[in-house]
């Protein structure tokens, strides 16, 4: 009986998927990029030995421009490294702005939602003579000892 992983690395050596170990490696080599890169570029394809990188805004093409080097070298490593990934080969490095995004979204979970610690304390004196004023200022006592 084979297994899941088995039928798909079977499924991906034909010729005909060929496309879908181009894709593996394109996101391997997304991977070895800072967070910061991952985020702005939305997708990358080599088409007649020049990697095309797409970003997510036009403010990222510039920096990546000026660092279009460090983009080629890091996919020659990949290439020399990864004997799967030997097809991916640039002479050249294109940056270009693009509209369209990658499919993959990100899950909830990495929404951050911020939890504040209470500051204030319940060491105060109330200095009123008027009841109703009084019993206000104890429920707001109460209320940050709770908090805490």
């Amino acid at each position: 009986m084979k297994n899941a992983s088995m039928i798909l690395s079977h499924l991906t050596n034909q010729p005909q998927f060929k496309y879908l170990k181009q894709q593996a490696c394109y996101s391997k080599y997304l991977s070895l990029l800072g967070e910061k890169w991952q985020k702005a570029i939305a997708f990358v394809y080599i088409k007649n030995e020049t990697l095309f990188v797409a970003v997510t805004h036009p403010g990222f093409k510039m920096e990546l421009h000026y660092n279009r080097d460090l983009l080629k070298s890091v996919l020659t490593q990949l290439a020399s490294l990864d004997r799967e990934c030997a097809m991916l080969r640039a002479e050249k490095v294109v940056v270009f702005h693009s509209k369209y995004r990658s499919i993959v979204k990100e899950s909830p979970d990495d929404e951050t939602i911020p939890y504040y610690q209470e500051l204030a304390t319940s060491q105060f004196r109330v200095e009123t003579e008027d009841p109703e004023l009084k019993q206000m200022f104890e429920k707001i006592k109460e209320t940050i000892q709770c908090n805490q």
